[in-house]
């Protein structure tokens, strides 16, 4: 696979925000899709940058392909990780980058950037109705923890995924 993961730069994040406002909407993601109140929150990739990690992942000529937000233990963009858990938050991929294991990729490098940080697992929230992305996440070794499920507003049922980093 010809791209690199990195940090995301300044220059980059209105195309990351529009990336991922795109990929959301075409995955059925927002309700009422580039005006869906969240589309405001995706767009949002400066401050995410200032309280967690956007990682991006790009081509050979720069472009940006995907992007995954990494929240450490304590950012603000940690929603359900314990203590000893790494996040993942806001994960997509271009349609045009789709099918060659770039989020899989991103994936991967939140798992490696948790356990540079010491820490056991990762966990994430998808919505239930994503089976391509299950299945990219057990295929990694991400199991289902139901008794994490939660509802960040009334009608959006977010599942909650773990996987121990020493056995990934």
């Amino acid at each position: 696979m010809d791209i690199t993961i990195r940090a995301a730069r300044p220059e980059e994040f209105e195309a990351i925000g529009e990336l991922l406002v795109a990929a959301y909407a075409a995955d059925g993601l927002l309700a009422f899709g580039a005006d869906d109140p969240y589309a405001g929150k995706l767009r949002e990739v400066a401050p995410r940058a200032e309280h967690a990690e956007v990682l991006t992942a790009v081509d050979a000529d720069g472009a940006v392909l995907g992007v995954v937000t990494f929240a450490a233990p304590g950012s603000p963009y940690a929603e359900i990780a314990a203590p000893d858990e790494g996040e993942f938050r806001m994960l997509a991929v271009a349609p045009g980058g789709r099918g060659r294991g770039i989020g899989e990729a991103l994936v991967r490098a939140c798992m490696d950037r948790a356990r540079s940080l010491g820490l056991s697992r990762m966990v994430l929230s998808t919505m239930p109705h994503v089976e391509k992305a299950h299945r990219v996440y057990e295929r990694i070794g991400f199991t289902r923890i139901p008794e994490r499920d939660w509802a960040p507003v009334p009608g959006v049922e977010l599942w909650a995924f773990t996987c121990d980093l020493d056995r990934a």
